[in-house]
Order: C-alpha cells, then sequence, then structure tokens
C-alpha cells in the first residue's frame, strides 16, 4: 500500500470512529440513562421548584455526557496506542501525554461545571449534588472515622475531613464506580497513615469497632 493510500485509509478510519462516538453521545437510550441518573440526585435536593429542578437535572446529566466523551475518547487512543508497533517505551510515553491532556480537559470541565451549578444552587445544595454523584462515601466515611475512633481531637477530624473532599472532588470526575470508590481508597490510605503516626493502631480499633457495632445491631433487633 502506498503511502498516499494509507494515510487515506487513517483517515477513513478517524471519520468513522468520530462518526461513530457523535451517534453514541446523542443516542436516546443514552441520553435517557444519564438523564435519570441526574433526575436520582436532584429528587434528593427537594428545590420545590420545578424549573429549577429541571435546569439542574439538564446541568449534571450534560456533565455526565461530557465526562464520558473525554475518558472514551482518552481510552480509545489508549488503546490504539497500546495495539501500535511502538516500542513500550513509546506507548508509555503517548499514553501519559493522552491522560495528561485527558486530565487537562476534565479540570477545565469540572470548574465550568461547578460555575454552571452555582447559577441555580447554593454552597450547601452543590455539595450536596457532589455527595449524589459519589454515592455518599464522604459523610459515610467520616461518620465511620468518628464512630470507630471517639477521641479524635479536632485537628485530626479536619484532617480526616479535609482529604475525604479532595477525595470526593476527583471521584466526581471517575469514569465509573470502581473509580469513585478508588478515589476514595486512595484518601483513606493517606488518612490511615496520619492516624498510625498520631498513635493510633488501627487494626485494634477496627476490630473493637465491629465488635461495638455489632453489640448495637443486637441490641435494636432485641427491641
Amino acid at each position: 500500500m502506498s503511502i498516499k493510500n494509507l494515510s487515506l485509509s487513517l483517515l477513513f478510519m478517524l471519520l468513522s470512529l468520530c462518526k461513530v462516538s457523535a451517534q453514541q453521545y446523542q443516542d436516546p437510550e443514552y441520553i435517557k440513562v444519564t438523564n435519570e441518573r441526574a433526575v436520582k440526585i436532584v429528587a434528593k435536593l427537594a428545590l420545590a421548584n420545578t424549573e429549577k429542578e429541571k435546569a439542574v437535572t439538564n446541568i449534571i446529566a450534560q456533565q455526565f455526557r461530557d465526562l464520558s466523551k473525554i475518558q472514551d475518547g482518552r481510552d480509545a487512543e489508549i488503546a490504539k496506542v497500546k495495539s501500535s508497533a511502538l516500542s513500550k517505551e513509546k506507548q508509555n510515553e503517548k499514553i501519559d501525554k493522552l491522560k495528561a491532556g485527558a486530565n487537562k480537559s476534565i479540570d477545565k470541565l469540572h470548574k465550568s461545571y461547578l460555575k454552571k451549578l452555582g447559577t441555580q444552587l447554593n454552597a450547601d445544595k452543590i455539595t450536596e449534588v457532589k455527595d449524589g454523584m459519589t454515592y455518599g462515601v464522604l459523610p459515610i466515611t467520616y461518620a465511620g472515622y468518628q464512630d470507630m475512633l471517639p477521641n479524635l481531637t479536632k485537628e485530626q477530624k479536619e484532617y480526616i475531613y479535609k482529604n475525604l473532599v479532595e477525595a470526593r472532588e476527583q471521584a466526581m470526575d471517575g469514569g465509573s464506580s470502581k473509580e469513585k470508590h478508588a478515589w476514595f481508597g486512595k484518601y483513606k490510605g493517606r488518612i490511615n497513615n496520619y492516624l498510625s503516626k498520631q498513635g493510633y493502631d488501627l487494626n485494634k480499633e477496627s476490630t473493637d469497632w465491629h465488635a461495638r457495632t455489632a453489640a448495637r445491631e443486637k441490641e435494636k433487633s432485641k427491641k
């Protein structure tokens, strides 16, 4: 195959991929799924304003679609690089660049998304949206740490909360449930290392906590 014909083939393949991608994000079923995810989050906000509910739902649903577009495009390009004849070193270089470029786009989208939410919601409601997008892991985890370690100091609580907030900001942009939970797992590891240095034996504390929790549940069942 001549260089000219090869270039044309690659061009047609790229155009075909772009067409498929565009069709996916216009697919009624895909739009329906993202809308349903957004509706569930908005329902918990109790806005009591139909127009505002619709506006916020559209903003959240569009964010899901925009994130997927960036992440799917990144993953498709990474797959092509991995299947290429490039050396492993060159592949890794290209993959790192693709990931960095996608992260830059996602960061920009994240900021734009929060500004859009800010036109419709106050800070407390935006926090509820963030929790909705991340399955409420932050409040559940923060409450869990306080229940497990009732003698935490104010400074320690602030450290835990600050790190969980950072985890939530990252998890909001996760492309899957697994990725979202992985962000919290990463920050929980950081928190646990901090607490260990603060003198807590987390293995013992965790064992004791589960025993207390089981005892509480047993008492509840008796009532």
